[in-house]
């Protein structure tokens, strides 16, 4: 079941259990997907489709870390419903073991042994990772395995 018929099947169920943040949510979710078919011009492709999606996590992940540092706790909750009902449309995240193995892999593939070599091996993680793993901890990994 493509992401599309997910929103428009879950639009309907938030707006009969008159769930106002899910439907918030999910018609933000499918603005921002028609932007993005609208911008590039075509259907967007499922990998098209995850990186909206990530993008909308991303945002709302920085929210929350914005509303905490400014000690809006009611705002942070609200947020925090918004990732759930997001998460669910988003690609399951790789576990810190599983981003350790590909940088690992990475490093040997690209022969980097230094700090220097930084950029070289997030070049080629990035690509493999795409959706999968938030980029801060990828560079967090890169980093304690290059030092």
């Amino acid at each position: 079941m493509s992401i599309a018929t997910n929103l428009n099947e879950d639009l309907k169920n938030a707006m009969k259990e008159h769930n106002k943040t899910a439907l918030n949510v999910i018609r933000s979710l499918k603005s921002a997907l028609t932007n993005e078919k609208v911008a590039l011009g075509h259907d967007l492709s499922d990998d098209e489709e995850l990186t909206v999606i990530s993008r909308e996590v991303k945002q709302v992940k920085e929210s929350i870390a914005e509303f905490k540092d400014g000690g809006r706790d009611d705002l942070v909750a609200e947020q925090e419903e918004q990732l759930a009902v997001l998460s669910k449309y988003a690609p399951k995240q790789m576990s810190k073991e599983e981003i350790d193995k590909v940088v690992e892999e990475t490093i040997s593939e690209v022969g980097a042994s230094a700090m220097s070599d930084f950029g070289k091996v997030m070049g080629a993680i990035m690509p493999k990772v795409k959706g999968k793993a938030d980029g801060n901890e990828v560079n967090q990994s890169v980093k304690a395995h290059l030092s």
